[in-house]
């Protein structure tokens, strides 16, 4: 019996030394100042992966306190940095559900703008040869909430006039998307699809550069189902908002069904 209980000792404690080397938790014993300092560090210093593992440490060691409130918004910030969008979303809708009289909870809706703007970024910047009716704008929307949120309650925050910024880019990037699937419906003949698509622009982005070109496929698309007092009428408001439109001066100008001329 005692060689046996002596043999299993000897298994186990060769198995121990076979463990892979950092295994155990180095952050044993460190105070909260120590592992929220070494934390930011490592975030400093762009090693992510283990500055949210130091930082979900501390607020699982020491769950109140000043130090645990700045390690959530440290772990939003990180998963930005990382680009991971959604954890970084999450992290963040977390700090605000829990600290909404935080003083930084401001920056809190402002990183939440962030993350769904670049996650989207891609899309809005550039159009590519993909059909934009099977992509979805959506984080781009979510990042325009954000930080319309951020402004309507923090009016005088330091990241307000950036959002600010951020918001009208998304508010012509949103238009122009709305804009090229109208523009793919009407190439396809689906010319009351792409009205729909030309006046959701108008009523939702109203100060949007792209309206020109909405107010241009509503002439076309009304003229191509016939309903000639509607594209008159859309005619006379591309005239009133753009006088200096391209296809109402020169040449196409003397032409009397000028929008014709336009593909």
């Amino acid at each position: 019996m005692k060689r046996s209980l002596a043999l299993i000792y000897i298994i186990l404690v060769a198995g121990c030394s076979l463990l892979p080397k950092g295994t155990a938790d180095e952050t044993k014993g460190w105070s909260v100042s120590k592992l929220y300092s070494e934390a930011k560090s490592q975030l400093d210093s762009n090693n992510f992966d283990t500055a949210i593992k130091y930082f979900e440490i501390l607020e699982s060691r020491y769950p109140y306190g000043r130090y645990a409130q700045q390690s959530q918004l440290e772990v939003a910030y990180a998963y930005y940095k990382r680009g991971e969008p959604v954890s970084a979303i999450a992290a963040c809708d977390r700090f605000i559900k829990l600290h909404p009289n935080h003083p930084a909870v401001d920056y809190a809706y402002y990183l939440k703008g962030l993350a769904n703007f670049n996650d989207d970024l891609g899309l809005l910047r550039k159009f590519s040869g993909q059909d934009l009716t099977e992509r979805d704008p959506k984080a781009a929307v979510e990042a325009f909430e954000s930080f319309k949120e951020l402004i309507r309650r923090y009016p005088n925050s330091k990241y307000a006039p950036d959002a600010t910024a951020r918001m009208n880019y998304l508010v012509n990037a949103l238009a122009s998307h709305e804009v090229y699937v109208a523009r793919y419906y009407l190439k396809r003949g689906a010319y009351v699809a792409a009205i729909n698509r030309a006046q959701y622009t108008l009523v939702n982005y109203p100060q949007a550069p792209a309206n020109e070109e909405a107010l241009l496929l509503m002439v076309k698309a009304y003229d191509a189902l016939g309903m000639n007092d509607l594209r008159d009428d859309a005619e006379r408001v591309l005239k009133k908002n753009f006088p200096d439109n391209k296809y109402l001066v020169g040449d196409a100008k003397k032409a009397k069904h000028w929008w014709r001329l336009w593909n």
